[in-house]
Parts: structure tokens; C-alpha cells; sequence
């Protein structure tokens, strides 16, 4: 390692290599940066939360986006906002919620910025009715190879390129997002409990429409008759009136948003011992989850955070797996593929894989991004310790069959996937790689992801 590089990583903490680190304070600096990243070239990062590997550059630069987080104007009456690309959705949400709107669709953790949300077209509890965050962007600023900037606008090919391309068409400068209106910053939760795996797909088949939000909590470490056994808990944003006519809430209070986002839990230690998170301690958690969730219960009030993003009230929790990291495993098969669903849950189910953290949603229509990785579905994603003996083979046998079937693996999340089944997952990937070979023919905007797959 040099002296102006560092070690990095994605959440993850699976593939760390060392890159040189360029805060980025200015557009100018973000054009000069560009232009004199070197032969490795540079990839963008912002907040790091993805687990793989697409905003790492062995050997090459990469871009802090962070300190590029201005809030330039917001529509208050239309209800759009313009930004940098480096402005988190947390900090997005602080600044909008009083105002009466919302980010359109937010992914599991608010720690993701703009940019890194268009990136990934991240997609959230309201993929089926709402989509990815792409389709929530009006247009935005891109900083290609070249050192030029160009506002991109939806329908273009080179927004669709963008829109899911992991941050490899250029560098987003500002984005203007279309967002969502609320009342309140709480949310109206119904919670139920599914036997199996068979119970929970009809649950969610049949009244996913009637709920803005819906994921599901799935008990990978059950098995016969239980196999597949969820918490599943669906939403909405609760309208001001609601909570007025019951005097549930001060209505002054109905639209604040913590600014400091006070942490429930205290931040595991830097170095957990591995094996922490076992098939005894995750077995353990998953009976106390599923046995403590209510069998049915309607309409209780929970804050924003709570419902969207309950692993941020837990810091760092990546560390609770351990030196050896974890791998989130996402795969989304369409319908008809339920069949291949289930037999990949007893799979799972079957190696005892101890995985605490696992969820169930149904996909909505797909959004054009050609690199994008929702479609009309199911989608499956699970955390697991990397250091799981025979994780690796599992997950390749698991990416074939996802292959076969019509399916594919979440790049943002991936760090792993064999590069000779990317074609069959992704149809547009020859667009993909001939419009960065026009774009961008020095391989400016490079990754340890564009490396591994030959995107």
C-alpha cells in the first residue's frame, strides 16, 4: 500500500483493497479530479453502504462525494427538490418532511446519498406500487470522461445507462427528484404472521395493493412444516386527520424528524469475535422474532425510521459479524418462478445458513434502467458471515439457478457473482458496455465491479 492510499470497502467488508481518496469540495475540483485520476481511473462513493464492491478501485482513485451535499432549491408547491448528488436521504428527509414531502422510495438504510441512490436505482417496501428511484428522477448533471457536464433527462439512453450503472457512465453532480407528499412522519403499520413460506406469498398476492409498503421478515432457519414461516408488516404515512381525530399525537409534533437520529442501541465494538452470528445465536433470535410478533394487528403508529429503517437504530452493525464480514445475498426471480422460489428457501433452509436478517418483498414493474435490478417478482435478500464454511460454492450453485430461471443477483450487493452469467441476467448489457466504450474509451470510470465482470 502507498502512503496516499487507504484501505476500502463496502459494508460488507468482503473484498477490501487500497485506493487513493479525493474529497471532492467543488464542482471544479470534481472536473480537475477527473481529469487527473490516473491510469486506474476513479469510481464515485458516497456513504459506503452498498456491500460489494462497485465503489471500491484497487490501485486507482476514488471520489468522496460527501462535502457535494447542497440542498440548491426545493418546489414546494410542485413538489420537487434539486441537490447535489452527495446530500444523504436522511439529511433530504430532515430538510423536506416539514414541508410536507417525502423521498418517493427509500431503500433499507437513509444513509445513502442521491447520487448513490441513482447509481444502485435503489428500491424499497414500495418497489410494487412505486417503483425505483429512478423513476422518481426528473433529469440530472453528469461529469463524463471527457471533463464535460450534460443534464440528462429521462428517456435518454444515457439516463437509462446511468440509472442503475453503478456509477460507471460519470460522475452525478445534481439531480432534480420528483417526491412524494405526507402529512405526518408516522406511519400506520398492520403486522401479521405467515406459517410458511406458501402462506406468505398468498398474504402478500392477495393485499400487497391495499398498502403503500409492504417486506417481510422470512425465518430462513425453519424447516418442514415451517419452512419459510414471516413476520410480514405493510404501511402507510398516516394522514394529520387520522391522528387528530384520535388525539393519538400532538399535531405540532406530527412532521419533526430527528436531526441527530438518536441511536436505540450503542455501536457494536470495532472487532466482534467471528462466529458471533451462528446457527445458535441466529436460530435463538429468529424463534424470539417470530414467537413476540403479533398473529394480527392493525393500524399501530410507528415513526419513519422505525418502520423503514430498523437496522439504522443499531451503528455499525456490520460489526456484529465479525473480522470476516458479511455477505447480503439479493436475487429476484419473476412470476411464474415460484416454484424455483421455494426450493431455494429450502435450500437455504436445509445448510442451516444463519441468517437473522432476511427479507421477502414483491417487485412492481421494472423500471428501464438497463443495469437495473428490480423486475415483476420476488425478490430475496439475506445477510450471512462470509467466513460460513461452503458459503461460496452455495451461492454459486444459487446464482446458476436464478440464471436459469429468468432471474438475477443485486449488483450494488454483490462481490462475487461469476461474470459469465451476467449476460443472462441482465439483457442490456451489451448496450451497456457499448455505450461506456463510446463514452468513456480510457476506462476513466473504473471499479473493482466493472473490473470483476468486464462491465
Amino acid at each position: 500500500m502507498s502512503a496516499d492510499t487507504v484501505p476500502v470497502t463496502g459494508w460488507g467488508r468482503t473484498a477490501p483493497t487500497a485506493a487513493r481518496p479525493i474529497h471532492l469540495r467543488s464542482y471544479e475540483e470534481a472536473v480537475a479530479a477527473v481529469r487527473g485520476c490516473g491510469a486506474r481511473g476513479g469510481i464515485p462513493r458516497g456513504l459506503g453502504r452498498t456491500c460489494g464492491d462497485s465503489a471500491q478501485n484497487a490501485g486507482g482513485a476514488v471520489f468522496d462525494m460527501t462535502a457535494l451535499d447542497r440542498v440548491h432549491a426545493i418546489d414546494a408547491e410542485g413538489g420537487s427538490v434539486l441537490c447535489d448528488a452527495g446530500v444523504s436521504l436522511h439529511r433530504l428527509t430532515e430538510v423536506l418532511l416539514p414541508l410536507g414531502w417525502f423521498v418517493p422510495v427509500m431503500p433499507g438504510t437513509r444513509h445513502v446519498t442521491v447520487g448513490g441512490a441513482i447509481g444502485a436505482d435503489v428500491h424499497g417496501a414500495n418497489h410494487h406500487v412505486s417503483g425505483s428511484f429512478s423513476r422518481h428522477v426528473l433529469s440530472f448533471e453528469l461529469l463524463t470522461a471527457d471533463g464535460g457536464i450534460r443534464t440528462v433527462r429521462r428517456g435518454t439512453p444515457l439516463f437509462d445507462a446511468t440509472t442503475g450503472g453503478m456509477g460507471l457512465t460519470g460522475m452525478i453532480l445534481t439531480a432534480t427528484v420528483q417526491l412524494q407528499p405526507v402529512e405526518t412522519s408516522l406511519m400506520s403499520v398492520d403486522t401479521e404472521r405467515a406459517r410458511d413460506l406458501d402462506d406468505l406469498m398468498a398474504r402478500l398476492t392477495t393485499a400487497d395493493h391495499g398498502y403503500p409498503y409492504s417486506v417481510a421478515w422470512i425465518d430462513l432457519l425453519a424447516r418442514g412444516a415451517a419452512t419459510g414461516r414471516a413476520v410480514l408488516t405493510r404501511g402507510g404515512h398516516t394522514p394529520r386527520a387520522a391522528l387528530e381525530a384520535s388525539g393519538a399525537v400532538r399535531s405540532r409534533a406530527s412532521r419533526t424528524w430527528p436531526a441527530s437520529s438518536p441511536s436505540r442501541l450503542p455501536a457494536p465494538p470495532a472487532f466482534l469475535p467471528d462466529g458471533l452470528v451462528n446457527r445458535t445465536t441466529a436460530g435463538l433470535f429468529n424463534e424470539l422474532r417470530y414467537r413476540t410478533a403479533p398473529r394480527a394487528r392493525t393500524g399501530r403508529l410507528r415513526r419513519i425510521p422505525a418502520f423503514l429503517h430498523p437496522l439504522d437504530g443499531v451503528p455499525h452493525w456490520n460489526r456484529l459479524y465479525g473480522r470476516g464480514g458479511l455477505v447480503q445475498y439479493q436475487f429476484v426471480l419473476g412470476h411464474g418462478q415460484e416454484e424455483t422460489l421455494r426450493r431455494i428457501v429450502r435450500r437455504i433452509s436445509g445448510r442451516r445458513c444463519p441468517a437473522f436478517h432476511a427479507v421477502l418483498k414483491r417487485f412492481g414493474d421494472a423500471d428501464p434502467g438497463w443495469l437495473s435490478f428490480p423486475v415483476p417478482g420476488w425478490s430475496l435478500a439475506l445477510d450471512v458471515p462470509a467466513a460460513l464454511p461452503g458459503l461460496g460454492a452455495l451461492l454459486d450453485e444459487l446464482d446458476e439457478e436464478v440464471a436459469a430461471a429468468g432471474g438475477r443477483v443485486c449488483l450494488a450487493q454483490d462481490s462475487r457473482l461469476r461474470p459469465e452469467l451476467l449476460a443472462a441476467m441482465y439483457p442490456r448489457l451489451d448496450d451497456f458496455r457499448a455505450l461506456r466504450a463510446e463514452l468513456d474509451p480510457r476506462g476513466v470510470f473504473t471499479s473493482d465491479l466493472s473490473r470483476r465482470l468486464a462491465l
